[in-house]
């Protein structure tokens, strides 16, 4: 039997790190484990929204962070912001704290697009101690 007690969340807040969240959280349910939810705010990504005014980025990520909570009150959580690269980040993390299971979204880019952005999905698979699920939004529902 697997023993999971510790699964960490990664968030983007896309649709697709949406879709992940549903499957951590019944995950958790399942085996009482401490579900980490985990952002990486890069200040170098020049696509994210601007926080409102005399509000600090990071401030303002930490918030939408800890706005994430499963409605079960039995499932304990713990929030943590990180800044740099996301896939560096979540690697080095999951490195230095006792995770069985990373559970994320994946945009499911291929070709050049993942070429030039990187897959932060694909580098977890490849760089994490532990088990990595990636949850994908079925092609129905994109």
């Amino acid at each position: 039997m697997i023993h999971i007690r510790r699964i960490l969340y990664a968030t983007d807040f896309s649709s697709y790190s949406n879709q992940a969240y549903f499957h951590a959280v019944s995950l958790a349910k399942a085996h009482q484990a401490t579900l980490v939810i985990v952002y990486v705010y890069d200040p170098n990504q020049a696509d994210l929204p601007s926080p409102p005014s005399g509000q600090s980025a990071v401030d303002y990520w930490r918030e939408q962070l800890e706005q994430i909570r499963p409605l079960d009150d039995s499932i304990p959580v713990e929030h943590h912001l990180l800044i740099g690269e996301p896939a560096t980040e979540l690697v080095a993390f999951t490195r230095q704290h006792p995770f069985n299971l990373v559970v994320m979204g994946t945009h499911g880019r291929t070709g050049l697009d993942r070429l030039l952005l990187g897959s932060v999905a694909e580098q977890m698979l490849r760089e994490s101690p532990c088990s990595v699920l990636v949850v994908k939004i079925p092609q129905s529902q994109r």
